[in-house]
């Protein structure tokens, strides 16, 4: 008797501990990181340091491209902390993230009536030269 009450109150424990975790919200961010001079020792590192970083779920660094896609948890994070802990990987002074915007730029319609736009999409084509699509391309 005294051990089924014990495995009844060991399954209710349990099932509450369970039923209390959060639900985790994925976000993915991509980040422009500068300051990386080689793809073993800076890319890796820190590639390293945010995959053990907690709430972070997937990081993958490409050193050619100087690009991290990192996917988190944001119940714990932010795109915020996730910049400033890039940016304090080795004592602050070497790296700077900053996000990238997966938006497409839209010219304003000033810049619309100047500029050869493509019609449907309504963003700038590659060889543009109008000042308001300055590395604003598509």
């Amino acid at each position: 008797m005294k051990v089924q009450k014990f495995i009844f109150a060991f399954l209710i424990a349990c099932f509450t501990l369970i039923s209390c975790q959060k639900e985790i919200k994925k976000e993915n961010v991509s980040l422009a990181i500068s300051g990386m001079t080689c793809e073993i020792g800076c890319a890796k590192t820190i590639q390293s340091k945010l995959t053990k970083k907690e709430g972070v779920l997937a990081a993958k660094v490409v050193f050619s491209d100087s690009i991290a896609t990192i996917e988190f948890d944001t119940n714990t994070l932010s795109k915020k902390d996730l910049i400033a802990f890039v940016d304090g990987i080795a004592g602050g002074d070497l790296y700077t993230a900053s996000e990238i915007s997966n938006q497409k730029h839209t010219c304003s319609d000033a810049c619309k009536s100047k500029c050869e736009m493509m019609e449907t999409q309504k963003t700038c084509k590659e060889d543009c030269k109008m000042e308001c699509c300055k590395d604003k391309k598509a």
